[in-house]
């Protein structure tokens, strides 16, 4: 008989407002915890509904557990490392026994969730069930400790499955035209980091990165509509997982003129605070840029997306030529932000830095990351959750694109595409 009811986190009260009213699906999750029996370490959530699940092993170790969409109603902060949890601090005998060390949940795709397992050792799912209670249905997930090199091997499977089903897909989408070709506005690709599954950082209140980000992202779209002289698309409309390559994909596949990343991240240290701008580089500009960049470019891993290791794309003198115009764009537009921020709010004592970011490396499209502040700076935290700031911070923004452009007119792009 399982017992205890050990979760890593005490709350599961309902998840904000905005993510709720997002959710059409029919199922929901309403509550989440941990048991254990012995050798078995059982992850349980509480749904209004039965569903279907299956699990497979990744890399970590992790497992992952994909349903049909599901609306989780449930504190992101229960799945969170015992050890972020003053009140979970003391009962540690039990949960270092637990096979799980922290788990997240949420949209993967349309019409698909997502719960990924971080494990304290490498382990399988020996049982995935949706199962109907006397008091409610649930999903049932039995973890049971896996021999390494076995779990090892069905990462790997799992890999090679993937690896020759994207092989058998649809060739990439062609290109469209470029803006100053069609006549059309310049279009801006605006990147709300993270989403879905992917949270992001979180403040100690549990702000999530992936939702001010995605505010900020919405605001600023609305600025530079407002002034009628580019387009602008975001490369989510919600809260889902976008994998980091389909996020540069869908900018070059859209030609666009300008991508621009927006995140918040979290440091150790709470006194440090501030904007900063990155550009894309082969080498780091300081070892906090390389710290961040890698964190960041295993957001496909955390999300239970196994990063498939691709050679940078290597052409002609042309190809060369482009991507070396292009860097330089970015660094331009990421300069003209830094000085439009500047005005507007605050800045870190090293706000412009450069990194090898995924979401940057479009050869022909100019790029630059946004790291509106730090969730771990109570002033920081008190700006991102601000509309008024957000409005403000946004406007700058805005007049930085504006600048931009105005400095580098449509036309001028054509010979990159």
């Amino acid at each position: 008989m399982f017992c205890g009811g050990q979760s890593l986190a005490e709350t599961a009260v309902p998840a904000a407002p905005a993510a709720v009213a997002a959710a059409d699906a029919k199922v929901s999750a309403i509550a989440a915890r941990i048991d254990r029996d012995g050798a078995t370490t059982r992850l349980i959530f509480e749904l209004t509904a039965p569903t279907t699940a299956s699990a497979f092993a990744a890399t970590g170790p992790r497992i992952v557990v994909d349903l049909p969409e599901v609306a989780f109603l449930i504190d992101p902060a229960v799945g969170a490392p015992a050890s972020a949890s003053p009140r979970q601090r003391g009962a540690t005998a039990d949960s270092e026994a637990s096979l799980i060390r922290s788990f997240r949940f949420g949209r993967f795709a349309p019409g698909r969730s997502r719960i990924v397992i971080d494990l304290t050792r490498p382990a399988k799912a020996g049982r995935v069930e949706s199962v109907v209670r006397p008091e409610g249905a649930r999903l049932e997930i039995d973890l049971v400790a896996e021999n390494p090199a076995a779990f090892a091997a069905a990462v790997a499977q799992r890999v090679k499955a993937e690896a020759a089903e994207a092989g058998a897909g649809p060739a990439p989408a062609v290109r469209e035209p470029a803006a100053a070709e069609m006549g059309q506005l310049p279009l801006v690709v605006l990147d709300p980091g993270h989403g879905g599954v992917d949270m992001g950082a979180q403040s100690r209140h549990g702000d999530m990165e992936k939702m001010v980000v995605f505010e900020f992202a919405r605001a600023l779209k609305a600025k530079i509509e407002a002034r009628g002289r580019q387009r602008v698309a975001l490369t989510r409309e919600e809260d889902i997982f976008i994998p980091l390559n389909d996020r540069v994909r869908f900018a070059r596949e859209h030609s666009a003129s300008l991508f621009l990343s927006i995140h918040a991240d979290t440091l150790g240290e709470a006194s440090v605070r501030g904007a900063t701008i990155y550009t894309v580089a082969a080498r780091a500009s300081d070892a906090e840029s390389a710290r961040i960049a890698e964190k960041e470019n295993l957001a496909d891993q955390a999300a239970g997306v196994e990063v498939n290791a691709k050679a940078e794309e290597v052409g002609d003198i042309l190809f060369d030529l482009a991507r070396r115009e292009t860097r330089a764009l970015g660094r331009e537009f990421g300069q003209t932000l830094l000085s439009k921020w500047r005005e507007t709010a605050s800045l870190n004592k090293n706000p412009s830095r450069s990194a090898s970011f995924v979401v940057l490396k479009a050869h022909d499209v100019p790029s630059a990351l946004l790291e509106l502040g730090y969730l771990s700076s109570e002033a920081d935290l008190s700006n991102l959750t601000s509309p008024a700031w957000r409005d403000r911070a946004a406007e700058g923004v805005a007049e930085a694109i504006d600048a931009y452009f105005r400095a580098h007119p449509a036309t001028s792009r054509a010979s990159l595409k």
